[in-house]
């Protein structure tokens, strides 16, 4: 269902019932990673969340991890923010 490197790979699923009384598989959040911060990024007009991932932690895929620092489920709400915090380089 992930890809192996996924931190949701090693997670047990478990089933619950949604509103409709379907059977679904639920994937439990994992914990959030042991980061470091590198500093703060003053967010200009325009700038995603991928492009400041390839640049800090060289690698887009990587915008979870700014968002996990800045206790954010969604990315677009750092968006909306003028200062976001940046994680050192890789998690531990």
């Amino acid at each position: 269902m992930f890809d192996q490197k996924s931190r949701y790979a090693a997670l047990k699923t478990y089933t619950v019932k949604d509103h409709r009384g379907r059977e679904v598989a639920v994937v439990p959040v994992p914990p959030p990673p042991d980061q470091t911060t590198l500093g703060i990024h003053l967010l200009r007009q325009g700038q995603r969340l991928d492009h400041l991932a390839q640049e800090y932690l060289d690698n887009p895929a990587g915008f979870w991890r700014i968002c996990e620092l800045n206790d954010v489920m969604l990315p677009e709400t750092l968006t909306e923010q003028r200062e976001i915090e940046i994680p050192l380089g890789k998690a531990r």
